[in-house]
């Protein structure tokens, strides 16, 4: 068969495993926000004993390699006896959700450094201007504060998004078929290394490019709703 041929046949299989890592990506992203958030603005506290915790845990996630805690989760987590007798052991089990746990705590840990930075990015007079408004701390940070920090760190999260994608790449390790899983079973099958690896980057590059281009539209979309609020 020729490279045609074997890409045209295979490329269902390869649609597929494009599928898993975007949803994983998607997963991962959204829920290592709402995780980062709370992490993120205890870690701008002005409180050791509130940034303690929170560091703690950004240090181990950023300071450690990505596959090493995908093996802590899927291999190390089973070798404890409440853990396999405890209510989240049906999940635990399942590489795909083990996959989702860790990429989720791992972005997590990135995206909370990131928001930490953004607020500490944001200019004394803008908090203090609320205050003078009569605004409470949590008045302050729900409508200055947070809003004015996400749009700080837009670009920085866009980086940490498509790091995920291709940090996602060592889930085939658990078995999971997403693009380099699929990639690598195919090319068991088939012998054909070369095509079907770069045929793999394509897909990223192709997922990368879209992902740059709807981060670009959402920076462009918060600069014009920040002047027109202005």
């Amino acid at each position: 068969m020729t490279d045609m041929e074997l890409i045209l046949k295979w490329l269902p299989k390869m649609l597929q495993g494009a599928g898993l890592t975007l949803e994983l990506l998607a997963f991962a992203v959204v829920a290592g926000l709402a995780l980062a958030v709370p992490l993120g603005i205890a870690r701008a506290s002005r409180h050791w004993y509130v940034r303690a915790l929170p560091y703690g845990y950004i240090f181990f996630f950023r300071g450690t390699p990505l596959l090493l805690q995908l093996f802590i989760v899927y291999y190390g987590l089973a070798q404890f006896e409440s853990v396999r007798q405890g209510p989240l052991w049906p999940y635990l089990r399942d590489p795909y959700w083990c996959a989702l746990l860790t990429m989720t705590l791992h972005t997590a840990a990135y995206i909370a450094e990131i928001l930490r930075g953004a607020i500490h990015a944001i200019p004394v007079g803008e908090v203090e201007a609320a205050r003078a408004l009569g605004m409470s701390r949590r008045q302050a940070l729900l409508h200055i504060i947070l809003p004015r920090a996400a749009r700080i760190a837009l670009p920085a999260y866009s980086n940490e998004v498509i790091l995920m994608l291709k940090a996602s790449a060592v889930v085939y390790t658990v078995t999971l078929f997403d693009i380099m899983g699929m990639t690598r079973t195919i090319i068991a099958r088939t012998y054909e290394a070369m095509l079907f690896f770069c045929l793999a980057g394509v897909f990223y590059l192709v997922i990368t490019l879209v992902l740059t281009r709807l981060f670009r539209l959402a920076e462009r979309w918060l600069r014009v709703d920040s002047m027109q609020g202005r």
